[in-house]
């Protein structure tokens, strides 16, 4: 069985509110030379060649001021306040979707209409859980052959391994459009944390974090809520990301909102269903040790519980 995808026009605005931000950011892509580390001596990328790919930085003429700018433009379309100043550290921008309206297909189609529109083709997916991880895999699976279809080209994508960095070599390496998925336990405590930091034998004496910050990668932040204490916000800083995009419905702290889908826009849309609670206040009891008795719960299909 194949599975059919339905465009929604909020997934498009959401996409093409983020790239709107970058307008003016010149079409291009830019090789690097990766850091070699202790292997100095020998070859660093699986081609030989000692170079990899990495997103094209920001414009000159992309200042502060202009990125500003252009975010001021795409809050007043959509109706959110404006924002004071670019909220930091580096770029970071925060889109608001409600459970249950598509936000992983949303902010995959985010990372086709960047690579269309400015070639960046390196993109990272910090999630909060192992659960999570895997659903996000499950979710690129799925939609692979949509996308594709749609956009003539292919994600390759991976979760990251700190026992497969050959997978990390290809991240930096390789051509096509390139995303890793990591947990954020995977770079933030224990054993994956000691290798990602150091400089193992088996990835020719480089750190792991080294070659995947010379990327420039997009972050993209799955529930920046449940990730972002003080030793992840550090942790983070290492990937040396380009910006940082952040998805949930219930932000903490809303960096630079460019898009918001809340659960009122969602039910007047069609696009989730109503609950119906009935609450029950409980005041006083003349008796001493009165309790509340629930006999049964009626449940009724087209209409709400009675009062």
């Amino acid at each position: 069985m194949k599975l059919q995808f339905k465009h929604q026009p909020f997934q498009a605005e959401a996409a093409a509110a983020v790239c709107d931000v970058f307008r003016g950011q010149s079409l291009c892509a830019q090789a690097h030379r990766q850091g070699l580390g202790a292997a100095a001596d020998r070859p660093l990328s699986l081609a030989g060649t000692g170079t990899g790919l990495c997103n094209q930085p920001l414009a000159p003429e992309l200042t502060d001021a202009r990125i500003l700018k252009n975010l001021h433009a795409v809050q007043w379309r959509a109706g959110l306040p404006l924002s004071k100043a670019l909220a930091g550290p580096g770029i970071n921008l925060s889109v608001e979707m409600e459970t249950g309206t598509g936000k992983t297909y949303t902010y995959v189609k985010t990372i086709y209409e960047l690579n269309a529109r400015y070639c960046w083709s390196r993109f990272i997916i910090v999630v909060p859980s192992v659960a999570v991880r895997e659903g996000v895999y499950r979710s690129l699976q799925t939609t692979q052959e949509h996308f594709a279809g749609e956009y003539g080209r292919r994600l390759r994508f991976f979760i990251y391994n700190s026992d497969r960095l050959a997978q990390v070599d290809r991240f930096a390496s390789d051509s096509a459009i390139q995303v890793m998925i990591i947990n954020m336990q995977a770079f933030n405590s224990g054993r994956n944390q000691r290798i990602i930091d150091q400089r193992p034998d088996s990835f020719r004496g480089r750190r792991p974090i080294d070659v995947i910050a010379a990327t420039r990668p997009i972050l993209i932040i799955d529930e920046p809520q449940s990730v972002e204490g003080r030793q992840t916000r550090e942790s983070l800083r290492k990937f040396n990301a380009l910006f940082t995009l952040r998805y949930s419905a219930t932000h903490r702290e809303a960096y630079n909102m460019v898009y918001r889908l809340d659960a009122l826009d969602a039910y007047n849309r069609h696009l989730v269903k109503r609950i119906a609670a009935l609450g029950v206040t409980f005041t006083s009891s003349p008796a001493a040790g009165g309790f509340v008795y629930l006999e049964c719960v009626d449940l009724i299909r087209d209409r709400a519980p009675p009062p």
